[in-house]
């Protein structure tokens, strides 16, 4: 049983395009347990986690914010590259998603219980962030959190005049070692709150920076996936999974809550219908199991609509070409040719969205070559003079 009676975290590991897992997570959460959300002391988030705990403490739609994870992959999957096409620009996507999808004043419903794991460029230290003065500064935490280097690009991103990165790299799943925090994990492991895969090889495990990983072939799946998103439906799927895993959670620790029948979702066709609020008397009496087994196959209508609305493909006659076999074989032998200026394009954008910041970056980028350099130097200097006073000792000992 989880105990209630003494303050309680949710933590949300970092894990790239799998942060729809957690979508379905905070859902089964928002839904059957309000309560441990409400009166959770701090919500924590790494990386994606970061994305979703934002979410859920701005009371934000989720079905929006898993919208906008499965948007971004589709939008890294069309380019033959991935998300590390010159052209994709994965902070830019993001900042414009998050805009959108948090409240007005969801900056201050997150401060000071939303805490976002930042690690700071300067010293690789961790960094909880739990103060935001506006919506912007809020985006921008969450930006930092999520800066993968090099993959999202080569100068960091500043917060309150520091620059930051991905907050994975120093500590995944904050606070985990305190007293009833809620850990969750899309990857199959020690965490609270994850899949569970059965396998003979799952008695061992790694941990990167405080998330237990177990080895096994559903785990090395969802490792390749975190950052080269795969098919909408699989993350559509992967939602309903963090979903069903949650709700296993609440009713393990006694914590799920029955207040009547559900509306829930009846999935026919790719179409959606909501049950009728007359429900007789029988439905209302039906026992426990049944309850769980049909709240165990649908995500909440609002959140189920948002990401079928997602996966759904608007194709147009170009698109439809597009994707025709002979033409996907011509860009693919084209590649060497149409890369070059696809990148000369999107550099040149980037370059303009970049004025308004060059100065205070190249400032930064001279200040750590010099750094850089005067610690060779120093590095250089050391060795130099060992290795004098090493030989001066040996000719004094051949002399003497």
């Amino acid at each position: 049983m989880f105990p209630l009676d003494s303050p309680w975290n949710i933590s949300f590991a970092g894990c790239g395009f799998l942060g729809i897992y957690h979508i379905g997570v905070a859902s089964c959460l928002r839904e059957h347990a309000p309560f441990l959300v409400e009166n959770a002391r701090h919500i924590y988030g790494a990386s994606a986690g970061a994305l979703t705990a934002s979410a859920l403490v701005s009371g934000a739609c989720l079905g929006e914010a898993g919208a906008g994870i499965i948007d971004v992959a589709k939008e890294a999957r069309k380019r033959f590259l991935g998300p590390m096409h010159p052209s994709f620009n994965l902070v830019k996507i993001m900042r414009t998603i998050l805009l959108r999808v948090l409240p007005p004043d969801g900056y201050s419903r997150a401060t000071g219980r939303l805490g976002i794991s930042l690690t700071r460029v300067t010293d690789g230290e961790n960094v909880l962030m739990t103060h935001f003065n506006s919506n912007e500064e809020l985006v921008q935490a969450c930006v930092c959190s999520t800066y993968i280097p090099v993959y999202c690009g080569l100068i960091p991103p500043t917060l309150q005049g520091v620059r930051y990165v991905d907050g994975g790299i120093s500590d995944n799943l904050p606070q985990y070692e305190l007293k009833n925090t809620i850990t969750v994990s899309p990857f199959s492991g020690e965490s609270d709150i994850c899949p569970r895969d059965i396998s003979s090889t799952n008695i061992h495990e790694l941990r990167f920076t405080n998330t237990s990983i177990q080895f096994t072939l559903a785990n090395l799946y969802r490792v390749s996936r975190a950052l080269f998103p795969p098919d909408p439906l699989v993350m559509k799927n992967m939602c309903k999974q963090g979903y069903r895993d949650a709700l296993h959670f609440l009713k393990k620790n006694g914590l799920l809550q029955y207040g009547g029948p559900h509306r829930m979702l009846a999935v026919a066709d790719g179409g959606a219908e909501e049950e009728s609020d007359g429900e007789d008397d029988d439905r209302e009496t039906q026992d426990r199991s049944s309850i769980e087994e049909h709240i165990f196959e649908h995500l909440p209508p609002r959140v189920h609509e948002a990401l079928v609305e997602a996966c759904r493909e608007r194709r147009s006659l170009v698109q439809s070409l597009s994707n025709m076999l002979p033409v996907r074989m011509a860009s693919a032998i084209l590649l060497p040719y149409t890369l070059p200026l696809e990148s000369a394009l999107s550099l040149s954008v980037r370059l303009l969205e970049w004025l308004p910041d060059i100065q205070e970056d190249v400032s930064w980028m001279k200040e750590q070559t010099v750094k850089l350099l005067q610690s060779v130097l120093s590095h250089a200097g050391r060795s130099v003079s060992q290795q004098v006073s090493a030989r001066m000792f040996k000719f004094q000992r051949i002399i003497n």
